[in-house]
């Protein structure tokens, strides 16, 4: 999509009129791979092992997921939408996130990914049944491919409030009293990974499962040596994707940063965080409007300190968009709303991430003192 619309005197590229200011500079990387093995067509679920279950369950309840199983050692959850579970939550000793789950578009899929990658494709423990494939990619995340047999049937929906626009007026005789409850997900959205490897990572995702990129962060100063932050879709063809499935950005770390999960509207976002607040849960940022994607945002900490967004109204895209270039910083996360605060860029210093900071720059990695001084100095940008 690199063509332009002249408008009087002025020329206007696509990325100026679409999503970017910028598009890419010769040479740079093209955001998609040319042959990839297959294109998965959606984050299907993400898996995480705490050691309360019991009290998993009562933050998935208030954060408004459905609960579709529950043993002794697994939490399933769901959204309202039609097809698989959307978290599953393992018991063991310690908190932490163990990967993601993408969906194949047909089961011969996954047989073509085996042969590739060398691996095996083997029964499901999904509830419904299907196959997947396992592997792993360069960060060193275990990352599933699954292609599911049973569907789980939709569930009521939260409905959206009847809006009066200027002289449209939608609503008379009646006040407008969005309920104090819980915001009922919909569906998983994305997720967002730091990595040490980011240019490893990204092209492996866009070799291995066919991901595209929507839009690339780089460093002040430094784009001449690459992006550190990309946002990726599911490449489905003329059939519009989210902004970003998988988000992904250089870091000392390596782990899970936040994971967004959709909402009916604004109002269910800021009811429903009323309703978080009320039962002494800790916001984490929000609620604003992004830039890269466009989602209404609302971020929370669950009882183990990690980060879940609601969201809303994001941007779709086909596969005949191009990727945008944008300077990475914090003033750049948000067209309006608060400051990005501390606790969600993860700019608290801790002891565990001056190890990570110290581990990353004496590595093997993409990590080196340019680097990180870049990420601090957008970070206070």
């Amino acid at each position: 999509m690199s063509e332009t619309r002249i408008t009087g005197a002025d020329v206007i590229t696509a990325h100026q009129d679409l999503h970017s200011e910028q598009g890419a500079l010769r040479g740079e990387h093209p955001g998609r791979s040319r042959n990839p093995v297959i294109k998965v067509v959606d984050l299907a679920w993400l898996e995480f092992q705490k050691p309360d279950l019991d009290r998993a369950e009562v933050f998935a309840r208030d954060f408004g997921f459905g609960i579709t199983a529950r043993t002794e050692r697994e939490l399933w959850l769901r959204g309202t939408f039609a097809g698989s579970p959307c978290m599953v939550i393992r018991k063991g000793r310690t908190s932490r996130f163990i990967g993601p789950a993408f969906r194949a578009a047909e089961r011969a899929d996954l047989d073509r990914l085996a042969r590739a990658t060398g691996t095996a494709v083997r029964e499901s423990d999904v509830p419904g049944g299907g196959k997947v494939v396992d592997l792993l990619d360069p960060s060193g995340f275990p990352v599933q491919v699954v292609h599911s047999g049973e569907q789980l049937p939709a569930l009521p929906e939260q409905q959206p409030l009847l809006l009066n626009f200027g002289t449209n007026h939608r609503r008379t005789n009646a006040a407008q009293r969005p309920p104090r409850e819980p915001s009922r997900i919909q569906r998983l959205g994305h997720v967002v990974l730091e990595t040490r490897v980011f240019a490893r990572a990204l092209d492996w995702y866009l070799d291995t499962l066919g991901m595209i990129v929507s839009d690339f962060l780089f460093l002040d100063g430094q784009r001449d040596r690459g992006p550190t932050m990309a946002f990726v879709r599911c490449d489905l063809g003329s059939v519009p994707a989210d902004h970003h499935t998988l988000a992904m950005h250089l870091g000392p770390g390596t782990g899970y940063v936040h994971s967004a999960y959709q909402v009916t509207d604004l109002d269910s976002i800021a009811a429903g965080g009323e309703y978080l607040k009320e039962r002494g849960y800790r916001r984490s940022w929000g609620i604003g409007r992004h830039i890269q994607g466009s989602q209404l945002f609302d971020y929370w900490r669950d009882p183990d300190r990690f980060m879940l967004e609601h969201f809303a109204d994001g941007d779709l895209f086909s596969c005949d968009v191009e990727p945008g270039w944008a300077p990475m910083s914090t003033s750049g996360l948000a067209q309006w709303g608060p400051p990005a605060t501390r606790d969600f860029l993860g700019a608290s210093p801790s002891p565990q991430r001056l190890r990570d900071v110290i581990e990353a720059l004496r590595g093997d990695n993409e990590m080196d003192p340019a680097r990180l001084f870049g990420l601090l100095k957008a970070a206070n940008s």
